[in-house]
């Protein structure tokens, strides 16, 4: 029975998203690609360049894979860039490197503020294994692995595809539901059986996309309608709010 959790009876597995629903990152991975992209623009428009927005982070980067989100945000300006590769240095003017440069920034930030859990949710992750469901951790981030290692959080969940193993696979990000659906198939469960746990709309979209059996939202910004429209079955500030005696 998964009432207690909040949840549709038959839910047998939960997939959650790190950033912004594990961590408090998602603030921190804000102020790294604002920093990255107003030193871009600046760099390339001078002192009267439009600077990167909070809308333009939940519009174009928020939930995606870097170098997506870098190329989904350029396209907005109208700016293109060669793609290079995944190894350019960050210093490079192409949209990998430009994703690298936010990640150097990003991982400066982390080791310099460090990371922290929301606490609701690791009660909430603690009563989900008690219960007897699987758990697999879905991310774009390539630091996945450290950031839960840094909260000891990583025997938490069962199956971890993030950024690194989607680019062995070859998986396209969000919005495609495409690394949910392979982590409900390494915990060997139907997606109609398995609850999707976000805060992106990128994230909202494609638990929509790959028809899974519940799609909560958390609204930690307060853009719970956009949740809603963009796929959420419920809409919570916190999983404690779900119950689990979280």
């Amino acid at each position: 029975m998964t009432t207690h959790l909040g949840l549709p009876d038959g839910i047998t597995a939960c997939l959650f998203d790190l950033d912004g629903v594990v961590t408090r990152t998602a603030v921190v991975h804000a102020a790294a690609w604002k920093a990255m992209f107003d030193a871009f623009l600046r760099e390339r428009d001078g002192t009267d360049f439009q600077p990167f927005t909070d809308s333009d982070y939940e519009r174009y980067v928020d939930g995606r894979p870097r170098a997506d989100g870098v190329r989904a945000f350029l396209a907005s300006r109208g700016i293109e860039l060669p793609e290079g590769t995944p190894d350019d240095p960050p210093e490079a003017q192409t949209v990998n490197g430009l994703g690298n440069r936010k990640n150097t920034a990003l991982l400066e930030k982390i080791r310099t503020d460090g990371v922290e859990p929301y606490e609701g949710t690791l009660r909430y992750l603690h009563a989900v294994r008690a219960a007897g469901l699987a758990t697999a951790i879905v991310s774009s981030s390539a630091n996945t692995r450290e950031v839960l290692r840094s909260i000891d959080a990583e025997r938490l969940f069962d199956v971890r595809i993030d950024g690194v193993v989607a680019r062995e696979r070859g998986l396209p990000g969000k919005p495609r539901p495409d690394t949910y659906q392979a982590a409900a198939r390494d915990l060997g469960v139907e997606p109609s059986r398995a609850a999707v746990f976000e805060d992106a709309l990128a994230g909202m979209e494609a638990g929509r996309a790959g028809h899974f059996g519940y799609v909560v939202g958390v609204d930690r910004v307060g853009q719970a309608d956009a949740l809603r429209a963009h796929g959420a079955d419920r809409v919570v500030k916190d999983l404690a709010e779900l119950g689990g005696d979280a």
